[in-house]
């Protein structure tokens, strides 16, 4: 309608009231140059002339322009309309775009703390306790050389023990079958005894617990030349004494060996258990390290997937503001347009009922 309006005021348009007519005051002519400057009031006036000089009735025209403004106001109220569909399509599009928003925003958050203190915190700690478990391996492998080259050090020691401790007892036995035999002693024989004792302090100088039977024997040996029975005796006595206590000695030193042979093994076997347990560990501790790495690199894609996400709906609010600014901006301009247009068909449709407007007409009707 208001297309085809606009089309008859082009045509109409012609046509003007002349608004410095002397029939108007000046408060007339204020008014109609405010009417002019809108179209439907121009064209309102310019079409209440034009049918008042063709014999149209008054009231008529008074009808057909009420229609006409009652068409506007319409037209405006179906602006308003549509722009309060527009509204609330608005409101509930920001509303879902604002909790999507916040709803990312929540997810995003808990990603980035998740992998800032579950999964980073993990990759260290699980790499601090594999670099751990190496180091036990490392030091359990030492340990086991360490102790197996002590073992054999060891037993290397015992093997000397034993033939120096053979050694003296073999040089005692046979002190002790010489001197058996002896009732007046030849100085070849108290050599031979001499040269005996002087073998088994050889034998015996690593071993300070026996050096002072060895150093009395000598001195009896040395000041004795065998002929009194009294002192053959105590030297047979001290022989057996001696032999004793190297029997003793080797038998402690052969049982400290076994108890050494029997506590190194069951260190091997301990050392090569935790050995084991720690490889083991090591396979879990791999296992853990894949997962947690597999885990942070999900969360990175997660994390680049929710920023595009959000930045997608953030794009999305801000165009929907943009487009509601811009709507708002034409319907403001829309209804101004209409008020406008509509207080100047009004003030115009006042003016042509009033006397003046009428004599204007019949003066025109005259000059023409």
């Amino acid at each position: 309608m208001l297309k085809l309006t606009l089309c008859v005021l082009l045509v109409l348009g012609a046509t003007a009231i002349n608004v410095q007519s002397s029939i108007w005051t000046s408060r007339d002519q204020k008014a109609l140059a405010q009417i002019h400057s809108s179209g439907w009031g121009k064209f309102i006036l310019n079409y209440a002339e034009l049918h008042m000089t063709t014999g149209g009735i008054l009231s008529e025209l008074n009808s057909e322009i009420g229609k006409l403004v009652d068409e506007l106001e319409e037209e405006l109220a179906g602006v308003h309309h549509e722009y309060n569909r527009r509204t609330d399509v608005h409101n509930r599009e920001v509303a879902r775009l604002e909790q999507e928003i916040q709803d990312k925003e929540r997810e995003l958050f808990n990603a980035h703390d998740f992998y800032d203190n579950v999964l980073i915190p993990q990759r260290d700690r699980f790499a601090a306790q594999l670099e751990q478990l190496q180091e036990n391996i490392a030091q359990n492998r030492r340990t086991l050389q360490e102790s197996t080259v002590q073992r054999e050090n060891d037993h290397e020691t015992f093997e000397a023990q034993v033939a120096e401790h053979n050694d003296a007892i073999g040089a005692i036995d046979e002190c002790l079958q010489l001197l058996s035999t002896i009732e007046t002693p030849s100085l070849a024989q108290i050599k031979k005894v001499q040269k005996n004792l002087t073998k088994i302090q050889n034998s015996l100088k690593k071993h300070n617990q026996f050096q002072i039977f060895v150093k009395v024997l000598l001195e009896i040996t040395v000041e004795s030349n065998f002929a009194d029975q009294g002192a053959l005796r105590d030297i047979i006595v001290a022989f057996n004494n001696l032999r004793v206590e190297l029997v003793d000695s080797l038998n402690q030193i052969t049982a400290d060996e076994a108890q050494a042979v029997t506590d190194f093994n069951a260190q091997v076997v301990q050392l090569n258990q935790e050995h084991a347990e720690f490889q083991r560990a090591v396979v879990v501790k791999n296992a853990e390290i894949e997962a947690n790495a597999t885990k942070i690199e999900q969360t990175l894609d997660l994390i680049d997937e929710l920023d595009a996400d959000l930045a997608t709906l953030n794009g999305q609010l801000q165009a929907e503001n943009d487009d509601f600014a811009f709507a708002t901006d034409v319907f403001n301009s829309t209804v101004a347009e209409y008020n406008k247009e509509i207080n100047a068909a009004n003030q115009a449709l006042e003016l042509l009922n009033q006397p003046r407007f009428q004599d204007y007409v019949k003066s025109q009707l005259k000059g023409a």
